[in-house]
């Protein structure tokens, strides 16, 4: 080979050698570089000692996790010295069995396996230099020189905080987790009803233990199998889930479940659609309640309906009975009072008037007659309150215009007995909201049993006083005998004269009671406190109103003397219509004081009728009980006949009860007069139907009406 040849050779293996040279400079530089990025990241730390154990290198990671400087632990410390003592010594403990030999706590530990030749990584806790501790991920390699013999160790580890917090957050929420399913389950298996979830096909997904106890088979049985399989009509089950599935929702769907021992069992199915997190349709959720004792129970309920409507209607058949009678009662009591009353008027008014002696024994007849009507309205007045048909008119009624009526009305008849009465002075208008009429019957009622029960010379007192906001409190006071507490108790008892009965004073026992019935059906209460051998004192308390409303009430009984027909005056026809010979001979009486009319008589409907139709009287007094037709089958008829629908009718009747004056001024009467009459309202009412009368002629005349 030529010599030229030789040295390109050698050039071209000194280059090529170069390169080598270059490249393996270069790879060292770039290997020392991650080396020194891998010792100097603060992300992880990087310890390595020698092959006892102590610290040779001691990167940033490791400063910033652990809070040493590199100076304050090379050539002083082992890792052993960073970690915690007891895991130190349980993984010697742990290594010793694992391995099946000694291997003492300490350094030892945490690099017995590396110094094997064994990949080793392990979870510990480091104790930074201020004492706080941090889980942390060690992975630990041997260190060895070219021979392979074991020079050191590196200790590579990352701060596990923030996966140990993230692992106990979601041990927290997996335990949340179990605990919400387990109340859930519990939920659905406490549940009173048989739960159950079903596809949308109707095939069983989930059932609670009631869906066992309900059809007799256990859950893994239920579950999979046909929803309908367990009613007694499964065409009827499976129309309850398509109308679901449809509408979704179902309610009160009655079905009736079958057991596996064939017992039935009726229930009320509730069901309706579930969806997943996508809204997509998963199934229904049925809750099916068991209503076989409610079922029964319905029918006894209906049973025993059937049976009250029966006794209500009995009872109402009876109260009707009762009402009726009482209406004849009170006819036929009041037929004769009529006759014995207005005669009795008849004569204390007439002219001249009745001598002393006379008018002596008319008092007594008027005294007794007044009492027993009395008598009548306080048995209706009770049993109307009793049947709850007692209608009031509640108004604004004035306490001190009641108190000054119901004085002139009772001091007459305290002075007959030397009882002084006192009345209270009052310094402010009250008003309670009640029915006029009733305000007066209670007082009168609490002022005469003062009286009655009064000693002779004894005194009323009558006070009044505000108790509370709104409500005031009347109280009546007596120097009587008073009451023992036994009496007390017995007092508001009906018919119940407390021993009373030998005594002269006349009394029925009902006129408490009525009087406690009034007070409470107008809001108010009563009550007494009595003391024996002091008297009593009895009081009400009502609701006062800011309202305010006045009131006349109409005079005493005036004498009445015939008076001589006016100077042009034009004589006036009364038509009465009345079966009673007494009541006739009464009215003729009446009007043989009134010049200014002429009486006509009738003594039935048609015969009534028939004079209305030819003689065509100013007024017509019509009964209602009269032979063959009513009073108010005849006020029909004529209403309805031209000539004589403009005649005012007035009824004069002893059908006294409420609902027989309602009736007869519906019926069209101008006015409804009950009997006994009172002769000042009789002649009042006759006086307002002649004025009604002329001005109804006047119209009937310009309107060309003729017969």
């Amino acid at each position: 080979m030529p010599q030229t040849d030789i040295s390109l050779a050698l050039l071209n293996d000194i280059a090529r050698a170069d390169g080598i040279e270059v490249r393996r400079q270069e790879v060292l530089l770039k290997t020392g570089a991650l080396q020194n990025a891998i010792l100097n990241s603060a992300n992880f730390s990087s310890i390595a000692t020698d092959e006892k154990g102590v610290i040779q290198i001691f990167n940033v990671g490791a400063e910033r996790m652990l809070g040493y400087s590199a100076a304050e632990v090379l050539n002083k410390i082992t890792p052993a010295d960073i970690s915690d003592p007891e895991e130190v010594i349980a993984r010697a403990e742990a290594l010793s069995v694992e391995l099946g030999t000694p291997i003492t706590p300490g350094f030892e530990a945490l690099v017995f396996k590396a110094s094997r030749g064994i990949e080793d990584i392990y979870e510990l806790t480091y104790i930074r230099k201020d004492g706080t501790r941090f889980p942390a991920t060690v992975s630990v390699t041997a260190l060895r020189d070219a021979e392979g013999g074991i020079i050191g160790y590196l200790l590579i580890g990352t701060d596990n905080t923030a996966r140990k917090q993230i692992e106990e957050e979601r041990k927290k929420l997996d335990q949340r987790l179990r605990d919400q399913q387990f109340y859930t389950r519990s939920l659905i298996e406490s549940n009173i009803d048989a739960l159950m979830t079903t596809d949308p096909a109707g095939i069983i997904s989930d059932v609670n233990k009631q869906m066992e106890a309900l059809t007799g088979c256990t859950r893994d049985e239920l579950i999979g199998a046909p929803f309908k399989n367990y009613f007694t009509e499964p065409e009827r089950a499976e129309a309850g889930i398509k109308r679901v599935l449809s509408e979704n929702r179902v309610t009160n769907y009655e079905l009736t479940a079958r057991a596996r021992d064939g017992k039935e069992t009726v229930v009320s199915y509730n069901a309706t659609t579930f969806h997943d997190r996508e809204r997509n349709l998963q199934g229904v959720f049925a809750a099916a309640r068991d209503i076989t004792e409610r079922k029964l129970l319905d029918q006894v309920l209906q049973e025993n309906n059937v049976e009250l409507q029966i006794a209500m209607s009995i009872a109402e058949k009876a109260n009707l009975a009762k009402s009726d009678f009482l209406s004849s009662m009170s006819h036929e009591l009041r037929t004769p009072l009529s006759a014995i009353l207005g005669f009795a008027q008849l004569i204390e008014s007439g002219v001249p008037q009745p001598t002393p002696t006379q008018k002596r024994s008319v008092d007594q007849i008027l005294l007794a007659g007044w009492y027993l009507l009395n008598l009548i309205n306080e048995i209706l007045d009770l049993a109307l309150i009793e049947s709850g048909k007692l209608s009031l008119s509640p108004e604004p009624v004035s306490l001190a215009a009641v108190m000054h009526e119901c004085r002139g009305m009772i001091e007459p008849q305290a002075q007959k007995r030397g009882i002084r009465m006192t009345f209270p002075e009052l310094e402010m208008p009250y008003f309670v909201k009640a029915d006029r009429t009733r305000v007066k019957q209670i007082l009168i009622n609490l002022l005469s049993n003062a009286i009655k029960y009064n000693r002779s010379g004894g005194t009323v007192t009558v006070a009044c006083l505000e108790v509370s906001p709104g409500r005031i409190r009347i109280c009546i006071e007596d120097t009587g005998e008073g009451l023992s507490p036994e009496n007390v108790a017995q007092l508001f008892q009906p018919f119940n004269r407390l021993g009373q009965e030998a005594n002269a004073e006349e009394g029925t026992g009902i006129g408490l009671v009525m009087t406690k019935r009034l007070v409470e059906l107008m809001g108010g209460v009563i009550g007494v406190e009595s003391t024996p051998g002091k008297g009593s004192e009895f009081w009400i308390e009502m609701n006062l109103t800011d309202e305010r409303q006045a009131h006349a009430d109409s005079g005493e009984l005036r004498p009445l003397a015939p008076l001589p027909l006016a100077a042009g005056a034009q004589l006036r026809t009364l038509l009465y219509v009345e079966d009673n010979p007494a009541n006739l001979m009464l009215a003729e009486n009446l009007i043989d004081r009134r010049p200014d009319l002429r009486l006509l008589t009738a003594g039935d409907g048609p015969s009534g009728i028939g004079i209305a139709r030819t003689a065509r009287p100013d007024v017509i007094l019509m009964d209602i009980n009269l032979p063959g037709m009513s009073g108010i089958k005849a006020l029909k008829i004529l209403m309805e006949d031209p000539a004589t629908a403009h005649i005012p009718v007035v009824a004069l009747s002893a059908n006294a009860m409420p609902r027989d004056i309602e009736k007869g001024l519906q019926a069209g009467f101008f006015r409804y007069l009950t009997k006994p009459i009172k002769i000042n309202e009789f002649m009042e009412t006759l006086d307002e139907a002649l004025e009604f009368s002329k001005l109804a002629s006047s119209h009937f005349v310009a309107s060309g009406v003729t017969g």
